[in-house]
């Protein structure tokens, strides 16, 4: 299989991308999800969320202090 870069990859082989999904070849082609929740039913006008590529997660955050997180209620993903 050849992945949107350009990159081969074996069947039956698993990966993660850049922005974090992750794939699997197989003879049928290339299948990719994503690896991670996305935050919803949180105070927007309060909190903030921030994606880390690294880890692959979001936090939420309060806009004007990153160093108190906010209650999520509900991630889709």
């Amino acid at each position: 299989c050849r992945d949107s870069k350009g990159e081969l990859h074996e069947f039956d082989s698993h990966w993660r991308t850049d922005d974090c999904h992750d794939c699997s070849c197989s003879r049928d082609g290339i299948d990719c999800c994503s690896s991670f929740a996305t935050p919803a039913g949180y105070n927007e006008d309060k909190c903030v969320s921030i994606f880390n590529k690294e880890t692959c997660t979001y936090k939420v955050v309060e806009k004007d202090d990153h160093s108190k997180e906010c209650p999520v209620h509900n991630w889709v993903g």
